[in-house]
């Protein structure tokens, strides 16, 4: 639709009421999942919140708050995507793989956010503090655990080589260093 010879959007309606803090957090993960985080700004998220840039700072005093809330949410869909392939995988040493697999996936499908989750400062005030305690670590500690229970080794020193492992995997095919391949990611991750 035009008016005034200038293109309009008459499907996107402008924030009236309800949960404005998670409606700022939606659009940004949208915003992510087309840019990275360096090019997201809270006028951005509030254009695309159909607010006005001043009703962010209400739930954001600035661009690191909002990060930091993005950065939350993606891990805590990360724990989301990494139960369901555990549970898919039906337990044990292959439910374990199956959340490196899923961590490995979720970062080639959100590369912006899971940047800005594992390579930015946006949760360094949480794990500071001690209050980073997602599902996607507390799994990554149980799995280790029960893998180290039934074959001996150290806990954290499986947490950490099954992390590195994964996390390594995901940073090589996001920086164009190995081809992103579903079937590597399966042989990789077993």
């Amino acid at each position: 639709m035009t008016q005034n010879g200038n293109s309009v959007n008459i499907d996107k309606k402008p924030y009236h009421h309800g949960d404005l803090r998670a409606t700022l957090i939606a659009e940004g993960l949208a915003l992510l999942a087309q840019r990275d985080a360096d090019s997201l700004s809270l006028r951005e998220v509030a254009r695309a919140a159909g607010v006005s840039a001043t009703s962010v700072y209400r739930h954001f005093p600035d661009k690191e708050a909002l990060f930091t809330a993005l950065a939350l949410e993606g891990l805590t869909q990360l724990g989301v995507a990494q139960k369901a392939a555990a549970q898919a995988a039906g337990g044990g040493k292959e439910a374990f793989a199956a959340t490196g697999r899923a961590y490995v996936r979720f970062a080639l499908a959100n590369p912006a956010l899971f940047r800005l989750i594992f390579a930015s400062p946006a949760l360094e005030a949480a794990k500071a503090g001690g209050t980073l305690d997602s599902e996607a670590f507390m799994m990554l500690r149980a799995n280790a655990a029960a893998q180290t229970a039934n074959h001996g080794g150290e806990t954290g020193v499986r947490a950490v080589q099954a992390w590195a492992l994964v996390h390594g995997l995901a940073m090589l095919m996001l920086d164009g260093q190995i081809e992103p391949d579903d079937s590597l990611i399966d042989r990789v991750v077993g």
